[in-house]
C-alpha cells in the first residue's frame, strides 16, 4: 500500500484560509491533489483536515477524507511527523497497512507529478528513509549577513569575506514540496533532515515557499512566467 498524506489545517494565521485560497484559477490545495492522483503512485490520496470547507474542496479534487484530524494534532503548535503518524496508523487500522507513505504539503502548487515519481523511485534505489524534494540556494549561505539591534551590518562567517563565490560549498535547502518516507520512519519519528534522508533535486524556479502576502504574489509571478514557458 503506497499512501499520500496532504496536511491541511484550518488554522492558518499569516494567509488566511490559505490551503483553499485561490491560486492561479483554483483552490491551492487542488495542485497538489491533482499532482499526486496524475503520477500513479498511490493506492490512496488522503487529506488530513480539522476543516470542513477544506475537507468538502478535497474531495471534490479527488481527494479522499475519511477522517477528521483531532484537536489535538490540529494547532500551529504540532509538527508534520504525528500529523502523518495519525494517518497512518489510522490506515493500518481501517484498511491494508501502509509501506511507503508520502507527506505532501497543501501549499506547494509548482508541484509536478514526475517528482513524485521520481521521488519514489529514490527511496527504493538509495536505501534510505526518506527522500524529498530540495533546491540550492542562490547566493552562498557562508557570506550571509545578519542586522544588527544597532542597524549595522555584520556576516554570520567573517572569515569568507575574502572567499570567492566559487570557492563556496554549495548549500542546499527544503523545498516545501514532498517527502517520501517509509511507513516505519514515520511512525519511528525518525529524523527527515538527517543522515536518513535522500534528495530529489529541483531547479530554483520551481520553487517558493509561501507564507506570506508577499510569497504569495511573487509565487504568482513565477507561476504565470513558468506556464508561459511550458
Amino acid at each position: 500500500m503506497r499512501l499520500a498524506v496532504i496536511p491541511a489545517r484550518g488554522g492558518s494565521k499569516r494567509i488566511p484560509r490559505k490551503n483553499i485560497k485561490h491560486f492561479a484559477g483554483k483552490p491551492m490545495i487542488a495542485w497538489s491533489i491533482e499532482a499526486a492522483l496524475q503520477s500513479g503512485c498511490f493506492d490512496r490520496v488522503l487529506v488530513s483536515t480539522d476543516d470542513k470547507e477544506i475537507a468538502d474542496i478535497a474531495q471534490f479534487f479527488g481527494a479522499e477524507v475519511p477522517f477528521v484530524r483531532p484537536p489535538e494534532l490540529s494547532d500551529d503548535q504540532t509538527g508534520t511527523t504525528p500529523v502523518m503518524a495519525h494517518a497512518i496508523l489510522w490506515q493500518g487500522e481501517n484498511g491494508v497497512p501502509a509501506v511507503d507513505v508520502c507527506c505532501i504539503y497543501a501549499t506547494a502548487p509548482f508541484i509536478q507529478s514526475q517528482d513524485i515519481q521520481s521521488g519514489l523511485a529514490q527511496l527504493h534505489s538509495s536505501g534510505a528513509d526518506y527522500a524529498f524534494s530540495v533546491t540550492s540556494y542562490a547566493f552562498p549561505i557562508q557570506r550571509a549577513i545578519r542586522i544588527t539591534s544597532e542597524q549595522r551590518v555584520e556576516m554570520f562567517q567573517p572569515d569568507h569575506f575574502h572567499t570567492r563565490s566559487q570557492d563556496l560549498e554549495e548549500a542546499w535547502h527544503d523545498a516545501g514540496q514532498f517527502y517520501w518516507g517509509k511507513a516505519a520512519a514515520w511512525l519511528a519519528q525518525t529524523p527527515v533532515f538527517s543522515k536518513y534522508s535522500c534528495p530529489v533535486y529541483l531547479p530554483r524556479h520551481r520553487v517558493q515557499d509561501i507564507d506570506t502576502p508577499e510569497d504569495w504574489i511573487r509565487a504568482e509571478w513565477m507561476f504565470r512566467a513558468w506556464k508561459a514557458q511550458s
